[in-house]
């Protein structure tokens, strides 16, 4: 092992089905902590759903449910699509279980034992869907800042969290630690837009609704849903428990993955209620911007809502994620569209990729009886390039991936495929043959399967289905040639043989008809 990695994403407000958008943050989270598997790492990726509020109680009387029987329906339909797209989350934690209810309560008496709650009352402007206040001077035309929705004037008795005392010592912590928040201008958001300014002390209970964890001590409060839910990310691990050894053992978080809807809660309140327990800092916390559509963002009422789901069952998982990661920039907005999708299709997974093991796995049956011919030790000027492009490629890949930008990251990955098609223009094998150029041909055929045996493993953690198959084609059954200690080497195949007759791992779509589909669903 080569030590741990401990990823999260946010716990899912569970509002109904999940759009490509929020299933972006999950499918990011799952492809981080593979990467890190692929190297050895011992790793950890907690999700779950964030189940209390007063959001949640209004959506239960909508519904003709109680509060629990609305949140259990909805963890099951998360839980349903994770398993849909294959996460491979280590838990999920969901705020209702008495694991986290129980902690919740012990850290809010600790809180108030420190001084660091206080009772007193609040009135302000409250946006029920963000569970948020906000004062007059916040609201934007009158509006939520954050959604743009209505906004209800409210007061009543609260407790307070004091922000304001940990101010100075957060700002401290962003200027010691510069990777703490990515992209770094979300840092300068954070600063200039709620600490600079003065950073107001936080209501952390309510009493205008039930639906929510009690406070011990005066039972007429609930626990407001930012202390509640952030927490979860210890409590999950057994902080404050009888059995802590998760959370001994992972925390701190090596990264926190987070919409940018969300940041200001896990840049600023999180580190903050960490600090008054006396707790390290998560390393990094990611925070994405959104998936939107060419008329804006994400709406029911527009109809340009895309559902994971549907784009699966007609295109396959591998695809959908590729183009969420490939797509997605995650210091600035990601756009789909029908065109962007079907393009990607066909050109990146269609065109370079399956066309690229096809040809490969066709020539070496028709020239060495699906042989691959082993290693000679002394490449060619051809070769010899090739290979230095490769292990460029996979650097940068590597370098890119680590600092979070998973779509240059890729990029990388489909340059190398690239310049592979091109070695194949270059080197002619059919022309090698034609001239029994034997020696040069079987050095040849070696490199291609050994690039494709380098792609495979580069794509795994996003494309784990399409890596599994491209193996299958080209003979490598060795679990050890499947893994990143051995990524760089060039000499491991020897006595493989490829598959006889390979089906194409992606087939071209008909461009019309595939658009025409994706804006019908998307309606």
């Amino acid at each position: 092992m080569n030590g741990k990695f401990f990823v999260t994403t946010p716990i899912y407000y569970p509002s109904g089905k999940f759009h490509i958008g929020t299933a972006y943050t999950t499918v990011l989270a799952d492809s981080i902590k593979r990467y890190h598997q692929l190297k050895g790492e011992d790793t950890y990726l907690l999700t779950g759903t964030d189940e209390h509020g007063q959001k949640i109680e209004n959506k239960a009387e909508e519904t003709g449910e109680t509060p629990q029987e609305y949140v259990d329906r909805m963890a099951k339909m998360a839980k349903e699509l994770w398993a849909k797209m294959e996460i491979n989350y280590d838990d999920f934690i969901r705020t209702t279980e008495e694991r986290h209810t129980k902690i919740v309560q012990k850290i809010f008496d600790r809180f108030m034992e420190q001084g660091d709650i206080y009772k007193g009352e609040y009135e302000g402007w409250y946006c029920i869907p963000c569970e948020t206040y906000f004062t007059e001077s916040q609201l934007v035309d009158g509006k939520c800042p954050d959604c743009g929705r209505e906004v209800k004037k409210m007061k009543e008795e609260a407790y307070f969290f004091k922000m304001s005392k940990y101010a100075d010592r957060l700002l401290k912590y962003y200027e010691e630690h510069p990777d703490f928040i990515k992209p770094e201008y979300r840092k300068n958001e954070m600063i200039n837009n709620f600490i600079k300014p003065g950073l107001e002390d936080l209501c952390v209970t309510r009493t205008s609704f039930d639906w929510g964890i009690k406070v011990p001590k005066d039972p007429k409060h609930v626990v407001y849903v930012w202390l509640d839910a952030l927490t979860n990310y210890i409590t999950a691990l057994g902080y404050l428990s009888d059995d802590d050894r998760l959370f001994k053992k992972y925390w701190p978080a090596d990264l926190q993955i987070i919409g940018k809807d969300i940041a200001r809660f896990h840049l600023i309140y999180w580190p903050i209620f960490l600090m008054a327990l006396d707790l390290p800092i998560p390393k990094t916390i990611l925070v994405h911007n959104w998936i939107v559509m060419k008329d804006g963002k994400m709406s029911k009422s527009k109809g340009n809502v895309i559902y994971p789901e549907e784009l699966i069952d007609r295109y396959g998982l591998d695809p959908v994620k590729y183009f969420l990661l490939r797509e997605m920039p995650v210091n600035q907005d990601g756009l789909f569209s029908p065109e962007a999708f079907v393009e990607r299709y066909n050109f990146d997974l269609c065109n370079d990729l399956s066309n690229l093991v096809n040809r490969t796995v066709s020539m070496v049956n028709k020239y060495f009886d699906g042989k691959v011919p082993e290693y000679n030790g002394t490449p060619n000027e051809a070769d010899k390039e090739l290979e230095q492009y490769a292990l460029k490629q996979i650097d940068a890949f590597d370098e890119k991936w680590n600092n979070y930008e998973t779509a240059n990251s890729i990029q990388e990955i489909w340059n190398l495929i690239a310049r592979t098609n091109k070695y194949i223009d270059e080197t002619m094998p059919w022309k090698l043959a034609k001239e029994e150029e034997t020696e040069k041909l079987a050095s040849c055929m070696y490199h291609l399967i050994e690039n494709l045996r380098k792609i495979a493993i580069l794509i795994s953690p996003f494309m784990n289905d399409t890596a599994q198959n491209i193996f299958e084609q080209i003979g490598i059954k060795e679990n050890d040639l499947k893994v990143w200690k051995n990524l760089k080497e060039y000499d491991r195949i020897c006595n493989v043989k490829v598959i006889e007759k390979g089906n194409p791992i992606f087939m071209r779509l008909d461009t019309k008809e595939e658009i025409e589909y994706i804006k019908s669903i998307m309606k």
